[in-house]
């Protein structure tokens, strides 16, 4: 039986490929805003430009269309800011925000019992929400959790003073060093996290141990998480 101390959560969730084709279009903005005198338009165009040639690319591996046009309205709404504002960098100013409202987002879910991680491991599997009926399992989850809301904590600490200065090449470049690079390490301490939080006689995440669901918010309660 495959359980948790042998199976990384990489393996589930894991994949840079999407976090290093986010990362592409501000190197490419940037590109184009300085290639081009410092053009804020120049930059919008060749960050779309690169967006669509991401997306192309990314339909022809096989991904869902709905993903990869999200990914590319991301990009159009990052460059139509910067194109309002007048400010170069305000073109990271949705990913900056994003990075909030997901570290509260994530903290909340831990708040109210119901973990990201869980919710995303559980649809994965096809459990559903059975992993909720587990106290062991509703606990390793919420504490595994913690470690998504540092990513995201740490790049709005790390963003938001090189936001405010308008710290261009710097925004883009730890884009890129706080993309792919923090989300594996993310998976992987989140994985270490939820195996040292599981009892060593549980057959693992994907196993749960369904019991009644009052029990288990009660549980997971005791233990502060």
């Amino acid at each position: 039986m495959t359980d948790v101390r042998q199976e990384s959560l990489a393996s589930l969730l894991g994949g840079r490929g999407g976090a290093l084709d986010a990362s592409l279009p501000p190197l490419a903005f940037v590109a184009g805003w300085l290639l081009f005198g410092h053009s804020i338009g120049a930059g919008a165009v060749v960050a779309v430009l690169s967006g669509v040639a991401i997306g192309v690319f990314r339909l022809v591996r096989g991904e869902k269309p709905r993903a990869v046009l999200l990914s590319l309205l991301l990009v159009v709404a990052a460059a139509l800011v910067a194109l309002y504002t007048g400010r170069v960098e305000d073109f990271f100013l949705i990913q900056l925000l994003s990075n909030v409202a997901s570290a509260l987002a994530w903290a909340g879910s831990i708040a109210v019992r119901w973990p990201f991680l869980g919710l995303v491991v559980g649809t994965l599997l096809g459990q559903k929400t059975r992993w909720r009926r587990d106290p062991a399992l509703l606990r390793a989850y919420s504490v595994a959790s913690w470690a998504w809301v540092g990513q995201y904590v740490l790049r709005v600490a790390i963003f938001t003073p090189l936001w405010l200065d308008a710290q261009v090449f710097w925004l883009a470049t730890l884009r890129v060093a706080l993309s792919w690079p923090l989300q594996i390490v993310c998976i992987v301490v989140s994985g270490w996290l939820l195996k040292r939080a599981l009892p060593a006689d549980h057959p693992g995440f994907r196993h749960p141990q369904t019991t009644d669901l009052r029990k288990a918010d009660q549980a997971a309660g005791e233990t502060g998480t």
